[in-house]
């Protein structure tokens, strides 16, 4: 089920960026089957990231194993990895080699400096895209050093989401042209995207390249976190004028008693009452009065509170997939609904009857695993 049913996806299986998008394709329904090295022991942790598609075990430094690769990719409509600019081409299984098997393959790759540049072949981590991106620096309190945003923006916003919207589109385009090609995902490419509003504001003067001085940045005292009184946190975000004046009013303060919502010399006059009016309740006792109305206020849930939040239960926001709770796919389809989730399954017991349907000869598998390129 899904809207990517009938899909097939190889997944050369890595960390971060790579397999979240394996996930998201595999949650709307493509049959992404993830291609990954030998393994010595099972993983540290559940591998949440590999649910909703079966899993091959192909040494691809056996002389034969690049080959597995490339059968796979002639049955394939996209192929997604997440190597150093050069590894696949050095294995055997870069983009001339796959789309030589398959002209309507798309190949999907997604690195942190993309394929070329300067740093193209430094190491790096999500952070250190983020900051080259200039998506780093605007996060954090004024006066105090950058804040990094967990490794949301660039793994996963700016890197995994990227890549499959990127194979999405160009297995629509081979859909229309007959031919493949290959998506070059870069991490610092798509953190700097998901900065397109700030630049924006830049442009219009309506933003500082200072940090906590902004409206969305913490600098507004109307679109800010404030400690509650049993040391919990509220999230505030009444940024329209008539949204800040339910506020004002839900809450017992006086506008007449406070400095103008846009007046920024007395923000820190307003962001003192507000602070000091929060920390007289639990955070509980303001979502009871607050939540749900147009003053825009949120709970600080943590990982382990959300699931149980009423509006996140009511559309099943979160589901337990082989007893670990954990996001359900998204977005939401009318007329292609996605399914649950299966549990990741350990390395295919066996391969000749799932290579089979990807057009591997079961004598050839078979050959395979008794010469160890497969697993």
């Amino acid at each position: 089920m899904g809207p990517l049913e009938g899909v097939r996806v190889v997944e050369l299986a890595g960390i971060g960026p790579g397999p979240f998008c394996a996930m998201l394709l595999a949650d709307m329904g493509a049959e992404v089957l993830r291609v990954e090295r030998p393994a010595s022991g099972p993983p540290a942790w559940p591998t949440l990231f590999a649910r909703g598609r079966r899993r091959l075990a192909v040494d691809l430094k056996h002389p034969e194993g690049a080959g597995v690769v490339l059968d796979l990719a002639a049955a394939a409509d996209a192929l997604v990895e997440g190597f150093r600019p050069g590894v696949a081409e050095r294995l055997g299984i870069g983009p001339e080699a796959c789309l030589a098997r398959n002209p309507r393959l798309v190949y999907g790759r997604v690195t942190g400096w993309g394929q070329e540049g300067p740093l193209a072949h430094a190491a790096g981590h999500d952070i250190d895209y983020v900051a080259l991106a200039g998506a780093l620096h605007p996060v954090g309190p004024a006066g105090g050093p950058p804040v990094p945003p967990l490794n949301l923006v660039g793994d996963f916003g700016g890197g995994g989401m990227l890549l499959a919207l990127g194979v999405v589109a160009a297995v629509l385009e081979a859909g229309r042209s007959g031919r493949g090609q290959v998506v070059d995902a870069a991490m610092v490419d798509g953190a700097a995207l998901l900065t397109t509003q700030l630049h924006e504001l830049l442009a219009a003067g309506l933003w500082s390249d200072r940090r906590g001085v902004n409206l969305l940045d913490g600098g507004a005292p109307f679109y800010a976190v404030y400690e509650t009184a049993d040391g919990r946190h509220l999230a505030l975000g009444a940024l329209e004028p008539g949204f800040y004046a339910e506020l004002l009013e839900r809450v017992g303060l006086d506008d007449a008693d406070l400095p103008g919502q846009l007046d920024r010399d007395g923000w820190p006059v307003l962001r003192e009452r507000l602070a000091a009016l929060f920390r007289t309740r639990t955070r509980d006792e303001w979502c009871r009065l607050l939540e749900g109305t147009d003053a825009c206020v949120a709970p600080v849930l943590s990982l382990t509170e959300a699931p149980a939040h009423p509006h996140n239960q009511a559309r099943s926001t979160f589901v337990e997939v082989g007893g670990v709770v954990q996001p359900a796919p998204a977005p939401r389809f009318s007329r292609t609904p996605c399914a649950r989730p299966e549990p990741p399954v350990g390395p295919d017991d066996n391969p000749e009857q799932t290579l089979a349907a990807w057009g591997l000869p079961t004598e050839a598998v078979a050959r395979l695993r008794s010469a160890g390129a497969i697993r």
